[in-house]
């Protein structure tokens, strides 16, 4: 028996919904890969900021008699050379790379605002003079220039933070100068300063709502940078030291026993490269976002 054709009014109907949809769709603009990064992003924080509800170790406990035990039902993703639980570790990790993250490069991000706003507003020798010293940083590459501040701080993880800050400071500096140029001399400005507005005033109101789309853009690709420098700098040895639970020295601690123990040093560069893959796609995504939505 065949089944009856569809009326016309359920047709009205299911044209009006995907009208809708596709409107809904289209005021919203987002990209899959920002939707897809964004929601990888909720699920990283909830599992680093869950992690004392969900695991069952200590993260720095040892327990020698179960030192390199292999994934099992027990230890899902293995047992380092002090008897840890990997997973654990993990966990715990995750939420300091996240601090890591934050802590970085909001510092980087507001001073680098008020620097380069400044230097292209004002110009002259406070352009000058702040343009040319975030040259000298850019000339060394991230990773040897932090590492060269680290070892000046002294060997610590948060030292390490600070000078990952200090790295991106340059980056964001220059970003916000070029957004400033671009709207110095336009017509908004020019009606600002007519009617009496003052420099700080046209700089709070005016440049800088034009600058931060291109600064959440870069913190967003940031956050994986700064997360990737710094345990780099913990695998050289001048950021996180034992017993921290930090990706990288993690990776560090494993790599005498990377043959009979491969898990050890594995995991945490996962999760650190499914870190940075995600903070990619969010700040790909927000680029596309943001550059659709000012067209």
């Amino acid at each position: 028996m065949m089944a009856a054709p569809p009326s016309a009014s359920s047709q009205a109907v299911q044209a009006a919904g995907r009208t809708r949809t596709k409107k809904l769709r289209v005021r919203l603009g987002m990209p899959l890969q920002l939707a897809v990064g964004s929601a990888l992003l909720l699920f990283l924080v909830a599992a680093a900021a869950l992690a004392p509800v969900y695991t069952a170790f200590d993260p720095i406990k040892l327990d020698m008699a179960k030192a390199l035990q292999p994934p099992d039902a027990v230890h899902w993703l293995g047992t380092d050379h002090l008897g840890r639980d990997v997973f654990t570790r993990i966990a715990y990790g995750a939420q300091l790379s996240l601090l890591v993250g934050v802590a970085a490069v909001l510092p980087a991000a507001l001073l680098g605002i008020l620097v380069g706003t400044m230097a292209g507003y004002f110009g002259r020798w406070p352009d000058e003079l702040m343009m040319r010293s975030a040259d000298i940083l850019l000339a060394f590459p991230i990773l040897i220039l932090a590492m060269g501040i680290a070892v000046a701080l002294g060997r610590s993880l948060s030292n390490a933070v600070i000078a990952m800050s200090i790295v991106l400071l340059p980056t964001y500096a220059r970003l916000a100068r070029a957004q400033t140029l671009s709207v110095r001399h336009r017509e908004f400005i020019t009606a600002a300063q007519s009617i009496g507005a003052g420099d700080w005033r046209i700089l709070r109101r005016h440049v800088l709502p034009n600058c931060l789309d291109s600064i959440i853009v870069q913190a967003s690709i940031d956050f994986g940078v700064a997360i990737i420098v710094v345990a780099s700098l913990s695998f050289l040895g001048v950021g996180a030291q034992p017993p921290t639970p930090e990706w990288g020295a993690m990776v560090l601690e494993g790599k005498l026993y990377i043959r009979e123990a491969w898990w050890i040093s594995t995991f945490p560069g996962v999760a650190m490269f499914v870190t940075v893959f995600i903070f990619a796609l969010v700040g790909d995504g927000l680029r596309d976002w943001l550059d659709r939505s000012r067209r």
